[in-house]
């Protein structure tokens, strides 16, 4: 039989009391980290209930209830409600595309889409390399002509100098009748010569102003002062007044209208056409700007009648305007009641648009729209006209108001409800 040593025994003893024991220290080991996970999840859910979704449904309800504003206007002096509304467009009276007189290609162009020129501003500026050297060459020709007339003087001196010889030579019988003839037709015709010459260096001066007048053509300038709505032409390109180069060639440099001379035209129904008269109060409103209104008057009638459509065209001039009114806006236009019609009670107060007045059994309101909540006041409306009403007492011009309270979560405001704009 085969025996142990005492000493390898002892030692796989002593071995085996150092051996770890995973198993047994597993669940200490992993069971700890996952408490602490549980109890960081209870915190967060806590704190989630308690802070985040108040926050969160506060910040839902923040926002309120949307409405659309209209801004209350003073009413025009002397202008009562409206007695016939229609739509139209902003047109400028001043409109040109400017083009050069001759055909060119286009080395330079100086402007952009909305830049503001001047009368008379160089906008571009056409290859000048051709009408530079005619003019070069008209100027070389009135050198010669000019030249050419002081030789004639000269020999005109000559011929009279001669002739005055000639003359005292026969006076004492020492030249014959024909030398003093001579003498006298070659002074004519030297005086001949020179008034042609005189006229051919006037010839000469005007070709001169024709050559130095197609160069400055070259320089493409504003006709008045305005702003630049379209720019039709690039560097290198060929511009003509008639196209006559082609699908390829330009017609114009860049469109300028006259902002001061802005209008607007509309089409009145022919039905509805005695409503109107010249110098007539007018209240215009662009359809981008529904909250603003622009005081005008009638322009002009025009004296006919489109057969096609069964209306008469009305020119209105705005009495104050500012930048937001640009040309081919469309706009609603309320041609308001004579002057003589309206009554010292309805000149006073504000116009507000019909659908902003409230009524009930306290009377007639409206909601003021401050920051972001709403403010009921009780006002007094006169009778409605139009699209708009007077409002004899409450308001005193310039307030915000909510613009419709016919329909909708509108209808059922109530003072101080938060509400945002849409408008």
């Amino acid at each position: 039989m085969n025996s142990v040593e005492p000493g390898a025994k002892d030692r796989a003893e002593l071995l085996r009391s150092l051996k770890i024991d995973r198993g047994s220290q597993a669940p200490d080991r992993h069971g700890r980290p996952w408490k602490w996970f549980v109890l960081l999840a209870v915190v967060l859910g806590v704190g989630f209930v308690t802070w985040v979704m108040p926050l969160a449904l506060q910040e839902q309800g923040s926002a309120g209830i949307a409405v659309r504003v209209a801004r209350a206007q003073a009413a025009a002096p002397g202008a009562g409600a409206s007695v016939l509304d229609a739509t139209g467009y902003v047109v400028a009276r001043r409109q040109a595309t400017v083009s050069a007189k001759t055909t060119g290609k286009v080395v330079t162009v100086l402007i952009e889409e909305g830049d503001r020129v001047e009368q008379g501003q160089v906008l571009a500026v056409l290859d000048d390399s051709i009408p530079r050297a005619q003019l070069a060459l008209a100027e070389s020709q009135l050198q010669s002509a000019k030249a050419g007339l002081e030789e004639l003087r000269v020999a005109l001196r000559q011929a009279e100098l001669d002739l005055d010889r000639t003359r005292g030579l026969a006076k004492r019988n020492l030249a014959s009748q024909a030398d003093l003839d001579r003498d006298g037709l070659t002074v004519d015709g030297l005086v001949a010569r020179l008034e042609r010459a005189d006229k051919d260096v006037e010839v000469a001066e005007r070709s001169r102003a024709v050559q130095a007048a197609l160069l400055k053509d070259m320089e493409i300038r504003a006709p008045f002062s305005g702003v630049v709505v379209a720019k039709a032409a690039q560097p290198g390109e060929m511009i003509s007044p008639v196209s006559a180069g082609g699908g390829f060639t330009r017609t114009g440099i860049c469109t300028i209208v006259d902002m001061e001379s802005l209008e607007v035209e509309v089409d009145v129904n022919e039905a509805y056409i005695n409503r109107v008269y010249d110098n007539q109060p007018v209240q215009v409103t662009l359809n981008a700007y529904p909250q603003d209104h622009y005081a005008a008057r009638v322009i002009a009638i025009i004296p006919t009648a489109d057969r096609n459509k069964a209306t008469v065209r009305v020119r209105v001039g705005f009495v104050d305007r500012d930048d937001r009114v640009l040309p081919d806006m469309g706009v609603r236009v309320a041609f308001l009641e004579p002057e003589n019609g309206a009554t010292e009670h309805e000149e006073a107060g504000v116009l507000v648009p019909r659908a902003a007045i409230g009524s009930d059994e306290d009377g007639d309101y409206v909601f003021l729209v401050r920051e972001d909540r709403v403010q009921r006041r009780q006002v007094v409306a006169a009778e409605p006209a139009g699209s708009s009403v007077r409002v004899l007492e409450g308001l005193s011009g310039g307030e915000l108001l909510v613009a419709d309270l016919s329909a909708g979560p509108q209808s059922e405001l109530k003072d101080g409800d938060r509400v945002s704009v849409t408008n």
